[in-house]
């Protein structure tokens, strides 16, 4: 592979393809193209009642890009990871450039959870997730289908579908069915920094509302 830049890593997107590594102390990096696509309907977001109570009794507040890094280093901080330094640095530039996007979940001044991906167009890569607290990433997740809602976006790749994911409403597709979501939502605009950041009680009021 030559060496990858912001701009390759992009173009990557743009063809329906993202990088890994091994674990965290390969320098090397590849690229993954599924035959198999996991993507989150943004109208079929599953809400369990058990989060939703919590949601509305928590006390964590949102945020949007307030600690981009953290974010990811968060989600590098399990024992098997694919998030090398390389990877790091490279998502660091492209949000720097505002290609990619963290939401977060903060205990006062604690990050204790938050996922992050790139965008492009009205799509959202999702790249990874992480948790300090109970429920917390599962608490960012519901707060960035939300925000892509309300931003007005299409298409929520997750890449891979896991029994995780499918219990919050996920789905599989074909190579081909994701390609045809990807130029659709490439063709429109969404802008995920637009919408005010809202209470976790408020993300739930209106997914309750729409569910």
């Amino acid at each position: 592979m030559p060496e990858l830049t912001p701009e390759i890593l992009l173009r990557g997107y743009a063809i329906g393809i993202f990088p890994m590594a091994e674990h965290r102390d390969d320098p090397d990096v590849f690229w993954v193209d599924p035959q198999r696509r996991g993507v989150l309907p943004l109208d079929r977001f599953h809400l369990s009642r058990s989060l939703a109570k919590a949601m509305r009794r928590s006390a964590f507040t949102l945020a949007v890009n307030r600690d981009f890094e953290g974010v990811v280093a968060g989600c590098a901080e399990r024992s098997e990871t694919w998030i090398n330094d390389k990877i790091a640095n490279l998502y660091s530039t492209l949000h720097a450039h505002g290609h990619a996007h963290s939401m977060e979940v903060w205990d006062d001044d604690m990050l204790v959870g938050g996922v992050y991906g790139v965008t492009m167009g009205a799509a959202f890569f999702g790249e990874s997730m992480f948790s300090r607290r109970t429920n917390a990433s599962k608490m960012a997740l519901a707060a960035l289908v939300d925000r892509l809602r309300q931003a007005g976006y299409t298409l929520f790749d997750t890449q891979f579908q896991t029994d995780h994911l499918a219990s919050l409403g996920a789905v599989e597709i074909t190579r081909s069915q994701y390609h045809g979501r990807l130029e659709n939502a490439k063709a429109r605009n969404a802008q995920f920094i637009a919408p005010p950041i809202p209470t976790l009680q408020e993300v739930v009021q209106r997914m309750t509302q729409t569910s």
